[in-house]
């Protein structure tokens, strides 16, 4: 009788690493779902993206967000599919300063404009089908009300009609809705006391709901690419006074300046966080929110990274920096009760509450040496220039307290300190005291550079 043949599949290197891939990004994005949940996020974008049929990929997006616990505020606008109305009936569009001016047939229109998007956007949550990104999801949308409008007015012999500015965003009905779970949808209206409705710019709409539910992000998705310097160097972070120096040096398009107006009114009235981010990319809102650069420009309230003296909530992350490196032998490894008896000796680099990068100083006083010991540059920032900020601010922590030289020891990385001013030395050239805790079986290289 044959014995039965078994067949083995033997899964190929691809297999293994994409798995491997996987598991890393998964891993990587753990910190920012934890820091995330429960915060609110006021998410913007212009009717453009509807025309170019990009809704029901950011429906999905917007779907995973509120999965993970984030409270999200959508304001949607309809300037492509109000000029599209007003085509169809004839009607011919009026602008004056960037405004358009909404005469009673131009507000019909944007009313059907607004009125048809906003039933996508509640249909395209409302999707549940098996093996899609939204089966499961079940995502209440609650819109309504919720902003009461002025009208412009006559401004300079210019009558704007039905054109209004937010006058007053019902914060507390907002925050109600985002508290049950739900996605609150914002359309280019506004209601006045007098039952008048108005049309409103996104843009402000946006900014106001931010500023009255204090919100922990504002997000334009805007058609444009994030913004860049004189010399096409991506800005992908601005403080918001920075931001406003560039504004006033009108070095931007028009439609950019317009955005990055609004981001800075935001950060300026207590938003933390602004983020400009081209929507032609696919899933342009996770890529922002989900990864260390991100692939916008944000504004923020005030700088997000320090390079600042190591204290006793470090210590977990300066070890999970520097256990990757003493595993495969790179750095001499360092039980945790060394760490955190030395952690005082020790400076960080944070970005955005993450620590990404340490070193530590020890201090030989009486030969006025100093030793530099782990210094470490996580693999995400590696390539930014941080290792070398990290050094220039230990060799000042060196020079504060009066040492005139400092070293390193190193079995892998001496060119990249004699590129920076380091010179080869030998083990007499040491203090006494680390030459007898000197490992001859690792035969470590010795650099030195004069303060």
């Amino acid at each position: 009788m044959n014995e039965p043949i078994s067949i083995v599949t033997v899964p190929s290197p691809l297999d293994f690493f994409q798995d491997a891939q996987f598991v890393a990004f998964f891993r990587q994005v753990a910190p920012y779902i934890h820091s995330f949940r429960n915060r609110t996020f006021v998410i913007a974008f212009g009717g453009e993206l509807v025309a170019e049929n990009r809704l029901n990929a950011l429906v999905q997006d917007l779907s995973l967000l509120n999965a993970l616990g984030i409270k999200l505020v959508v304001c949607h606008g309809s300037r492509p599919q109000v000029n599209e109305q007003m085509k169809l009936k004839g009607i011919e569009g009026q602008f004056e300063r960037g405004l358009r001016i909404t005469t009673k047939e131009a507000l019909e229109c944007a009313k059907e404009a607004a009125g048809e998007i906003r039933l996508d956007i509640e249909a395209l949550f409302s999707q549940g089908l098996p093996n899609t990104p939204m089966q499961g999801a079940r995502v209440r949308v609650i819109s309504g009300n919720f902003v009461t409008a002025r009208p412009v007015g006559v401004v300079d012999g210019i009558d704007y009609q039905h054109t209004g500015r937010v006058r007053k965003i019902d914060a507390q009905a907002l925050q109600q809705s985002i508290n049950a779970e739900a996605v609150v949808l914002l359309s280019p209206l506004g209601f006045s006391p007098t039952g008048e409705a108005f049309n409103l710019a996104m843009e402000e709409v946006a900014t106001q709901a931010a500023i009255a539910l204090n919100a922990d992000k504002l997000i334009f998705l805007t058609e444009t690419s994030a913004l860049s310097d004189a010399d096409g160097v991506p800005l992908t972070e601005l403080e918001y006074d920075d931001a406003e120096r560039l504004l006033a040096s009108n070095t931007f398009p028009e439609i950019e300046s317009f955005f990055l107006k609004h981001a800075i009114q935001a950060c300026k009235a207590g938003v933390e966080r602004a983020h400009l981010v081209p929507y032609s990319r696919d899933g342009a809102c996770l890529l922002e929110v989900f990864t260390h650069d991100g692939i916008g420009t944000m504004i923020t309230e005030e700088a997000l990274e320090a390079l600042r003296e190591a204290t006793i909530e470090d210590i977990g992350s300066i070890i999970s920096l520097i256990e990757p490196l003493e595993i495969d032998g790179t750095l001499v490894p360092r039980g945790r009760d060394k760490i955190e008896r030395d952690v005082h000796l020790f400076s960080v680099l944070e970005h955005d509450g993450r620590i990404f990068g340490c070193a530590a100083l020890y201090e030989f006083a009486n030969e006025k040496m100093g030793e530099m010991a782990c210094l470490v540059v996580s693999s995400e920032a590696q390539g930014a220039g941080d290792g070398e900020r990290i050094l220039k601010h230990i060799e000042q922590r060196a020079k504060a307290a009066g040492l005139k030289k400092l070293f390193v020891l190193t079995t892998r990385t001496m060119h990249w300190f004699l590129k920076r001013g380091f010179i080869q030395g030998v083990v007499e050239d040491l203090p006494a005291v680390r030459q007898q805790t000197y490992d001859w079986s690792r035969k470590s290289q010795i650099l030195i550079k004069t303060l």
